[in-house]
């Protein structure tokens, strides 16, 4: 595996589905979503980050550094990579959402082998057809481009990630483990399905 992986967990948005509740912190069987997060992504990388827009305390209790948006307003998960990508110190950031409490054990692993192995800018997972861009690993160099991409006003992070040489990496043999909770009703189909 490369040398250098900042993990960065974005828990960065309003929570507007889930009624304005900040999702990371929402309990799942016992425990808020980004204790559950944190224990299958930290193992993955060497430092974790923790991208947020709101409780900034309460997120710092969870014994990692506390970065928040440059960009003001909920700009979304690009303004969340922004800041992981100037914060972070090693040459390759991983992100994760922090409502997708069962995410691979090996997802950084298998991101970087092909990130390596196709010279791409940017790995993100894909199930089927469907890419979760926000499952990513990028070279900390693509920094200024996204920097110049965001203050023309993009925020699609599909659109972006059209600009960049990109790996795509199939993890259809573990697609639950991308199964997001953004709603109270999923949360309680989550909470009941054991």
């Amino acid at each position: 595996m490369s040398d250098g992986i900042t993990g960065v967990i974005l828990a960065g948005g309003q929570g507007r589905r889930m009624g304005g509740l900040d999702k990371g912190l929402r309990q799942l069987r016992g425990k808020p979503m980004i204790e559950w997060v944190l224990e299958r992504f930290a193992p993955q990388v060497d430092t974790v980050l923790i991208n947020a827009n709101q409780n900034l305390e309460v997120y710092a209790r969870f014994g990692h550094p506390v970065i928040t948006d440059e960009i003001g307003g909920f700009a979304g998960p690009l303004a969340g990579l922004q800041c992981a990508l100037s914060a972070a110190r090693q040459p390759l950031v991983a992100t994760v959402p922090c409502d997708s409490p069962f995410l691979p054990a090996d997802l950084v692993a298998r991101l970087d082998t092909a990130l390596q192995a196709r010279q791409a800018q940017l790995a993100v997972a894909r199930t089927g057809n469907q890419p979760h861009p926000v499952f990513c690993l990028c070279r900390r160099d693509v920094l200024p481009h996204l920097t110049q991409f965001l203050a023309g006003g993009g925020r699609k992070i599909d659109a972006w990630y059209a600009t960049l040489r990109v790996a795509e990496v199939a993890f259809d043999d573990e697609a639950d483990a991308f199964s997001n909770i953004n709603t109270p009703e999923e949360l309680s189909a989550f909470e009941n399905a054991r």
